[in-house]
């Protein structure tokens, strides 16, 4: 969710420093390499939130129908 919400915010930023023609407004060059640059990096450290919580995601299921299958076979072992 918080990979999400900031690639939200980077393209946000973009979309609104874009004037009438369509083209970004920097203050100075320099601005606009440091800006460009964070928002870069910013968008590698979303990616990366977003494939971190897709496999904690499937790990969490995976544990879960462990868990349920050895309950499963407990359950079995002791109606016997």
């Amino acid at each position: 969710m918080i990979g999400i919400g900031l690639i939200y915010w980077i393209k946000r930023r973009k979309f609104y420093r874009r004037n009438a023609v369509g083209a970004e407004g920097f203050s100075s060059f320099e601005a606009s390499v440091f800006i460009r640059f964070i928002e870069r990096v910013g968008r590698w450290i979303a990616y990366a939130l977003i494939i971190l919580g897709i496999l904690l995601i499937w790990s969490w299921r995976q544990m879960k129908k462990d868990k349920e299958k050895k309950q499963q076979q407990v359950e079995v072992q002791s109606t016997r």
